[in-house]
């Protein structure tokens, strides 16, 4: 099986996922699209996760990588009906892609905070099994607003009322960070955007309680990531169009 990862900035990578990954033997092609790196051919790869990191879906004109990011995520997603999962700027990203959008945040979330499921959550084959409320780390200033009519609703905040939701029987967006090792927040505050962010809701030691609260929540974290990656692993066909390809050539 292999993998597509789209990164837009090198410290927001899957995570605690690529050991998982790691694990099964499952080889992981990442490009780095804000380093120029072009995304390669759809139909070589079975499945597409698409990380977060400090752009806007909107900032097309900053970011002109955006506009064929887009196209290839409704391509995956759409026409090829190819398994996806998006987290934050990644979960914003499949929205504006489909037909949704996205806006600034009127509360910007930040921290570790709980998540609340849904009836359909709570049933889906992704979210099946996990706690509820769902302790997660939140990172974000723009949100999901408007979703097409073909996708559902899995999980809300109370700032955020798309937290997770489902386009089809594939392709799943979190806004909420599943993927948190003991260096994520270390790695982000070096972000100016983020570390802003997080010292203007948190107050001057954002980092370091950050850190803490992270650090006493991690082995929940893992736990639930793995449950979430292995509900999504079982999403996957036996042989999917991929994998067939990739054999026929050799």
């Amino acid at each position: 099986m292999n993998v597509l990862v789209l990164q837009h900035v090198a410290v927001e990578h899957p995570g605690v996922f690529r050991d998982f990954f790691r694990a099964d033997g499952i080889e992981l092609h990442t490009v780095q699209l804000d380093e120029g790196q072009r995304i390669p051919a759809l139909e070589l790869f079975d499945m597409m996760l698409v990380m977060g990191g400090p752009q806007d879906v909107w900032q097309e004109a900053e970011h002109p990588w955006l506009v064929a990011e887009k196209a290839a995520i409704r391509r995956f997603v759409v026409d090829m009906q190819r398994p996806y999962l998006g987290i934050c700027l990644g979960h914003q990203l499949l929205a504006a892609a489909i037909g949704g959008a996205v806006m600034p945040a009127v509360t910007s979330e930040v921290g570790v905070m709980p998540v609340s499921l849904n009836a359909t959550g709570r049933a889906d084959p992704l979210l099946r099994g996990l706690p509820d409320p769902l302790a997660v780390l939140q990172w974000h200033s723009a949100e999901v607003t408007a979703l097409p009519v073909d996708a559902e609703i899995l999980a809300s905040s109370d700032a955020c009322k798309v937290q997770a939701f489902r386009y089809g029987a594939h392709a799943y967006g979190l806004q909420c960070h599943v993927e948190i090792t003991k260096d994520t927040v270390a790695e982000w505050a070096a972000i100016p955007e983020y570390a802003s962010a997080l010292e203007k809701l948190m107050g001057k030691d954002a980092v370091g309680a950050l850190d803490r609260t992270v650090a006493a929540n991690l082995p929940g974290f893992r736990a639930n990531a793995l449950k979430l990656y292995r509900n999504f692993m079982a999403l996957m066909p036996n042989a999917t169009q991929a994998t067939i390809l990739r054999a026929a050539h050799g």
